[in-house]
């Protein structure tokens, strides 16, 4: 009776630990069904096949950026410059196939050609100029973003029409961009599994001395590891200009870091000689259903980022405790290790879909909500202009009784045409959209058309699209009556600078346009400088503050809008408002107050709130199947200290 006890205890243990060590082993797929299984019984929406078929579509570029970042975290180092060499790929591509008239197969191999140099260039200088792989790739981060800017001019490039069907679907449902992300994770396994290479990377990133003495030629192999990772760059990068029609300057902005993040979640260690193409994967498709996810349930893009965060904390958490439980490494596996792995994921998907299929009753015959969805999609909302438009959006929503999703894309047009596809698979009736860039958003547009879901453009309107109604005020216009207005307070002469936008961001042109236009009435003001500041102020705090010490004479300022104005008031200092004038643009509280305070002499206002909520107006009509008009104007106003009182934004 003993014995069989002590064996049925040591049955028990066996089990648990068992389990435990098989939880540790699949740390990141463990994660992934369970977000599964939770957004599918938070939201309705999550557990359809077109949204199931967007969560493929959001990772693609990640999960390519990322199984070449594997490469070179496998050999113990680091990637920064992935996003920057996937945006300088894809604008060589549109610029030698539309500019300069290069057939498209060989412009396609000079974007391949143009990852491989950066990689290459990355890999010299760690392997023979001994810099560190974070300080190298930082390097080439800068370098490939600048190119980008210098090539493209700052604007985007139209994508060649046979390229960009690399962002359509096959038989009208496939998306061709998870295709190329399957293709992609097979070769990354293989090189990883199969080659000498792969097992080189391991060996490096084991002990990168002990390869050295076994023979191994470990600056070449960097050279060779780098340059991979450059090849995979360059493929995101062609997919994700496909999927906007257009090669954006500032496309993958920040995109290093989710792939980094991607491998990291999926079980390989910083520290080297660990990693496998199916973890990255599984670590891609966690971030993408998150950020699907936590968009369906209208959980906002500041608390998304923390979340993120935190999931990239517990990823080295859990790795920590996989090492110290003495967990499989991933570096290989035997057949038997392979024939459980494989087991394991079998496993794992008819678990999953057993519990995804119960949870999925618990929307049946819900009755949704008597209230009109809407989904509003904001450039950014780091912006106060952009900031008074949701609000103005969301007060004439909770008068009318409209449910408003609103999301932030962060001034990423790839992050908004994610958004703008989650909204058309979801249950939202109408879609109001601020386009990032209006070319990159017009794919996003059609698929909302095709699904019969009305769109409003707000502040900015969608090229190669249509749209329900366009609400906005003229950029253009009112950049010439910010000239106007510099022009008739230095009467008619004197040196300016002027502050341009974010490049390669539809407003910052149209300002600029509207600028040179109004200046053309004023032969005597010259124009010493223009620089762009990204619409942010700090930046054009330390813009102004530079261009100071080159013109210190200078007499009148124009900025493409208040929070660079703002910015350039400090840099004067005691000079504005008195010696220098200085025109804003949009109208923000922060920019009214200035022009209050004399500081600012003006600002070009364009009613934010009065947009947002002639947006919501429109959407609810078109909802309803009212008529709309095409195109509705918000009159800009030229805001002074003599007229600021009056003005309510």
């Amino acid at each position: 009776m003993a014995t069989d006890t002590l064996k049925s205890t040591s049955s028990a243990d066996s089990a648990t630990g068992g389990l435990r060590r098989l939880l540790l082993d699949n740390g990141a797929l463990t994660a992934l069904i369970v977000l599964v299984i939770a957004m599918s019984a938070l939201s309705g929406d999550f557990l359809t096949t077109d949204n199931l078929l967007n969560v493929g579509v959001q990772a693609a570029v990640t999960a390519v950026l990322a199984f070449g970042v594997t490469f070179v975290i496998v050999s113990a180092g680091i990637d920064l410059s992935v996003g920057s060499v996937a945006a300088l790929s894809a604008t060589v591509l549109a610029w030698s196939a539309t500019s300069h008239g290069v057939p498209v197969l060989i412009a396609v191999l000079l974007a391949v050609v143009t990852g491989i140099a950066a990689g290459l260039v990355n890999g010299f200088l760690i392997a023979y100029g001994k810099l560190p792989p974070f300080i190298a790739t930082l390097a080439m981060l800068s370098v490939a973003r600048g190119l980008s800017l210098v090539i493209s001019e700052g604007s985007p490039i139209a994508f060649p029409d046979s390229v960009s069907h690399l962002g359509d679907t096959l038989g009208g449902w496939l998306p061709v961009p998870v295709l190329v992300m399957v293709v992609m994770g097979l070769l990354a396994a293989f090189v990883l599994a199969r080659t000498y290479i792969g097992r080189s990377m391991y060996a490096i990133g084991g002990n990168e001395e002990a390869a050295r003495l076994s023979g191994l030629r470990v600056k070449k192999q960097k050279l060779a590891i780098y340059a991979l990772s450059g090849v995979f760059a360059a493929v995101a990068g062609v997919v994700l200009a496909a999927r906007l029609s257009s090669a954006q300057p500032q496309a993958a902005d920040g995109y290093e870091l989710d792939a980094i993040a991607a491998v990291v979640i999926g079980g390989a260690s910083l520290a080297g000689g660990t990693g496998k193409a199916s973890g990255t994967l599984i670590g891609a498709l966690i971030l993408a259903v998150l950020r699907n996810g936590l968009n369906l349930l209208n959980v906002s893009a500041f608390w998304q980022q923390v979340v993120i965060g935190v999931v990239i904390a517990l990823a080295v958490l859990l790795d920590t405790l996989r090492r110290k439980a003495g967990a499989t490494p991933v570096a290989g596996a035997s057949q038997g290790g392979k024939g459980r792995q494989a087991a394991t994921y079998g496993l794992a998907a008819v678990v999953t879909v057993a519990i995804v299929g119960a949870t999925s009753f618990l929307h049946n015959g819900s009755s949704s909500t008597a209230n009109p969805k809407v989904g509003l999609s904001l450039s950014t909302l780091n912006n106060p202009f952009f900031v008074q438009i949701r609000s103005g959006a969301q007060a004439e929503a909770k008068k009318l009784g409209v449910d408003l999703t609103v999301t932030d894309a962060q001034n990423d047009a790839s992050q908004q045409a994610n958004q703008l596809q989650n909204f058309t698979s979801s249950s939202l009736g109408a879609i109001i959209v601020n386009p990032v860039d209006s070319d990159a958003a017009s794919n996003s547009v059609k698929a909302a058309d095709k699904a019969k879901i009305p769109v409003i453009a707000v502040d900015r309107g969608v090229n190669k699209a249509s749209v329900d109604a366009l609400v906005a005020s003229d950029n253009v216009a009112g950049g010439e009556l910010a000239a106007k207005t510099i022009g008739e307070k230095l009467g008619g002469k004197g040196k300016i600078v002027i502050l341009q936008g974010q490049a390669g961001t539809s407003a910052a042109r149209e300002r600029a346009q509207g600028f040179a236009q109004g200046l053309k009435a004023y032969p005597g003001i010259q124009v010493v400088a223009q620089q762009p500041a990204d619409f942010d102020r700090t930046k054009g705090l330390d813009v102004m503050s530079n261009l100071l010490q080159a013109h210190p004479d200078v007499q009148g300022v124009i900025a493409a809008n208040d929070e660079m104005a703002l910015g350039a008031i400090k840099a004067l200092g005691s000079k504005a408002g008195t010696s220098v004038s200085v025109v804003g643009f949009d109208g923000t509280p922060d920019g009214l107050n200035a022009v209050k305070d004399g500081t600012l002499y003006a600002s070009v206002a364009q009613q934010p709130s009065q947009l947002g909520k002639i947006a919501v107006d429109n959407a609810l009509k078109a909802l309803e199947g009212k008529k709309v008009e095409e195109t509705i104007k918000v009159p800009v106003k030229v805001v002074t200290k003599e007229n600021v009182a009056g003005f309510t934004g």
